[in-house]
């Protein structure tokens, strides 16, 4: 299954241990998406439509309240990318 070039980039900063943290309003409809390196950095690149893509695809899932982390799924959809560290 391809992935678009947002979601890789969105992935690789997950695998690496960054999260995705997620502000619900009162009714528990989604306000605010904040995607955070394991630096703490966040990155202004996940808009709705992109997490909810990568939700439906398996690739992301959060349980017990916890930021929402990448899953196996979500391992095998990204690309390894050379990594300066």
């Amino acid at each position: 299954m391809d992935i678009s070039r947002a979601e890789q980039r969105i992935l690789h900063i997950l695998a690496q241990g960054g999260r995705i943290e997620i502000e619900k309003d009162e009714r528990g409809r989604i306000l605010i998406i904040n995607c955070y390196t394991r630096e703490g950095w966040r990155m202004p690149a996940v808009d709705l439509r992109i997490f909810r893509k990568m939700k439906r695809n398996r690739a992301v899932s959060s349980s017990g309240g916890r930021p929402y982390r990448i899953t196996r799924r979500g391992l095998e959809l990204v690309r390894s990318q050379l990594d300066n560290r």
